[in-house]
């Protein structure tokens, strides 16, 4: 079932969302069978706890706060949404999932990989996903992008130190060399079409071995 659940991780202003827009339109004109979310997100409650996890008034929040109810509403979603669509035969292209987790609140705020993935293996009960593209950028020209992109949300996350975003590339890329059959790294310093040429490529592969 989890062959056709595809994520797509990356730091701040890698530019994952708009890869997965133009994905969406590829499939649509290609009549793929599938649904694009988000995580934390995706349905009603889980976007209700994305406004508390990324409220920038909330500053005072824990660690372990921040991952517990990461776990929460990506349970909600997976529950909700995710596996029901994948039960369908549809294909799910996830703007982040667990990686996001290890990386952001096990590896860049220290509360460790086993303990978030601890949290985690009991939200999503064994689904994973059997492919995920991370974006790779460093930290300055993700946020630099942010800065001018008068359309995206500016979040809790984005006002971190600098330091606390190097330490999420610095685990994504750690991520990358523990679980390399299942993480495809995509050079997100390039144009955005050349960005998105590369990724529809891998993912076409893919996708001839699982349909």
């Amino acid at each position: 079932m989890t062959k056709k659940f595809i994520t797509f991780e990356g730091g701040e202003g890698a530019g994952k969302t708009s890869v997965i827009e133009a994905l969406a339109d590829d499939f649509r004109k290609k009549s793929y069978d599938f649904i694009t979310t988000r995580e934390p997100g995706g349905i009603q409650i889980a976007e209700s706890i994305r406004s508390i996890i990324l409220d920038t008034e909330n500053t005072a929040m824990d660690g372990r706060t921040e991952a517990l109810l990461y776990a929460a509403a990506r349970r909600q979603h997976l529950v909700e949404k995710v596996i029901p669509q994948l039960t369908k035969g549809k294909i799910v292209l996830c703007d982040r999932f667990l990686d996001s987790s290890l990386v952001y609140q096990g590896i860049a705020r220290e509360i460790g990989l086993e303990e978030v993935y601890t949290i985690n293996s009991f939200a999503i009960d064994n689904c994973m996903p059997e492919l995920t593209f991370y974006f790779d950028i460093e930290p300055e020209k993700g946020l630099a992008r942010i800065a001018q992109n008068k359309n995206r949300e500016i979040n809790r996350l984005d006002k971190e130190k600098l330091d606390f975003h190097y330490k999420v590339r610095e685990g994504y890329l750690k991520l990358v060399e523990m679980y390399p059959q299942r993480i495809v790294l995509i050079n997100a310093d390039r144009p955005l079409v050349e960005v998105i040429n590369d990724t529809k490529v891998t993912i076409e592969q893919y996708l001839k071995s699982v349909i």
